[in-house]
């Protein structure tokens, strides 16, 4: 008689969960986002929810690079804040734990004088 082992515990293990933003993160962005498109500044946005970050990329048209991207990864929770907003040629513009605070640098843009 011949006995067969189970195959070892890891090959059961199922396939890392993607990284979202929730409806609260959502609901933030996109009400920046509706006040940049009413002063004119933004046109278009993209979500992306991979393995390691979620994205949420601002265009000023639908044809080309992302102005700037909006990042959250979860594993930078203990370290420098799982929020980022990264501009359009790559440098990080703020980081935080709190994505009401990090998205500030993008309102400045909003502000004008008035004469």
């Amino acid at each position: 008689m011949t006995f067969h082992n189970p195959p070892p515990s890891n090959m059961r293990e199922t396939p890392p969960a993607q990284v979202a933003f929730h409806r609260t993160e959502l609901s933030v962005i996109l009400s920046l986002y509706g006040r940049m498109v009413a002063a004119g500044e933004w046109r278009d946005y993209g979500i992306s929810s991979l393995r390691e970050v979620a994205v949420f990329s601002v265009f000023r048209r639908t044809a080309e690079n992302p102005l700037y991207r909006i990042e959250k990864r979860p594993k930078l929770r203990g370290r420098q804040g799982m929020y980022a907003v990264i501009g359009m040629d790559g440098q990080i513009l703020r980081r935080g734990h709190d994505l009401k605070t990090v998205l500030r640098v993008l309102e400045r843009k909003l502000i004008r004088a008035v004469e």
